[in-house]
């Protein structure tokens, strides 16, 4: 009996401890499974080298290329506390609005995920300038005092170089989502995977009835509806260079959107890479990451590092368009926030709140291009309005573009279009 007394009082004493007290005083369990979805809408030159949807040159040159059509991209990632009997197997089954099939293997990675949040900071390919780089900030016709902020990697270590990044991005300070992971977990299952890669068509929608399941998570049941579902793609209003030298952005406003992030590359020859960013502080276009809280959303958008959601035009400064030489590369974020599922309900305090399952869907659309070019005009798609293109290029100039564009990619991808920032811009 007293044997018996002693194991309920440790399973007792080991219960309490799992829970920890909110701000509010009541006990709440870490729960069991946790469940993200991150959802993104790409078009402009991102849509291009996104999924199975990217149009090759001859497609682009006969019409048939919209910049302003949606790119879908889904990323899946279950974490869960429990250790499977066998083989780790869980799956998503989707609405069938969504035009994937009936369901999604979440598959456990047996090495590295293929998934994994980046830190804001340079992308992967980054490659240190040897010359100097300019940042400029803010929306407006002119750029405010103290522009450019100079970075020169000619006369530092990349040791100082990563101080003066460090130093430039001060002003974003974002809290870091800890999305599910084989390091956070002690089980693991994401999609795409290598037995699934089937590409979300633009036309696919979240919106309905959600199941998750496997043989390592409590079943997860939720429901997105209107508003939950994909963001729409930028629909971009303005996208020229003005008389002045400066350069207008404007887009369509996005239901969704709750801030927006604009940056512009550039480079005069190999040894001058320039940055601007709509933000209102020094910021660099490379500062924030794909995705935001709602909490740093209003934050940012407060600190004006984001633009607000009523926003819908903003200028790049003459000097900035003078320094990026002719070829300058935008990228434009709007950030959508989330959405957030827990069961069972909170129960009012002070009962303890036992989770099983939580569930993040987090939303951003994004597009990008050359700034002061039509796309759709040049490759005379969906944007020609006559249906026609009196400049479009002759069979020959197609092939030999086609030609030039593919060992571009092979050697460059998108920075290609612009010499000297081939390793900044994804």
């Amino acid at each position: 009996m007293n044997h018996l007394k002693t194991l309920a009082l440790g399973g007792a004493v080991a219960a309490a401890a799992s829970l920890a007290v909110d701000a509010s005083g009541q006990p709440e369990s870490a729960p069991v499974a946790v469940y993200w979805m991150s959802v993104a809408t790409t078009s402009g030159m991102g849509g291009m080298g996104a999924g199975a949807q990217r149009p090759n040159m001859a497609q682009m040159m006969s019409g048939g290329y919209n910049p302003n059509a949606a790119v879908h991209q889904l990323t899946l990632q279950l974490g869960s506390q429990r250790h499977p009997d066998g083989e780790p197997t869980a799956e998503h089954d989707p609405p069938a609005g969504l035009n994937v099939g009936p369901m999604l293997p979440l598959v456990t990675p047996q090495a590295q995920p293929v998934h994994e949040e980046a830190e804001p900071g340079p992308p992967p390919q980054y490659q240190q300038p040897h010359g100097r780089m300019l940042i400029f900030w803010g929306c407006g016709e002119h750029a405010g005092p103290g522009q450019p902020y100079v970075i020169d990697f000619a006369n530092m270590t990349s040791q100082q170089g990563a101080e003066q990044f460090g130093r430039a991005m001060h002003a974003i300070a974002v809290n870091p989502m800890q999305p599910p992971s084989p390091q956070r977990n002690t089980t693991y299952g994401e999609w795409p995977n290598p037995r699934s890669t089937v590409q979300v068509p633009g036309n696919g929608s979240l919106i309905g009835d959600h199941l998750v399941r496997g043989d390592y998570t409590p079943d997860i049941r939720f429901s997105l509806g209107q508003g939950q579902d994909f963001m729409p793609p930028f629909q971009m209003t303005a996208n020229q260079k003005n008389p002045s030298g400066s350069a207008t952005l404007g887009w369509r406003p996005m239901d969704q959107a709750r801030g927006y992030f604009a940056g512009m590359f550039g480079a005069q020859g190999q040894d001058e890479v320039v940055m601007w960013t709509s933000s209102e502080v020094q910021a660099l276009a490379f500062g924030l990451p794909e995705y935001l809280s709602d909490g740093d959303i209003a934050r940012l958008v407060q600190s004006h590092v984001l633009m607000p959601a009523s926003q819908t035009q903003c200028t790049i400064p003459v000097e900035a368009m003078q320094a990026a030489g002719r070829s300058a590369f935008f990228q434009m974020t709007a950030y959508g926030g989330e959405v957030n599922f827990a069961y069972p309900d909170r129960p009012p305090p002070p009962r303890p709140w036992h989770v099983e399952w939580t569930v993040k869907v987090r939303y951003r659309s994004a597009t990008s291009g050359i700034v002061g070019m039509d796309m759709s005009r040049m490759f005379g798609g969906n944007g020609d309005d006559e249906g026609r293109n009196p400049n479009r290029p002759t069979p020959q100039q197609q092939q030999q573009q086609q030609q030039q564009q593919q060992q571009q990619q092979q050697h460059h991808g998108l920075g290609s279009f612009i010499p000297g920032i081939g390793g900044f811009i994804p």
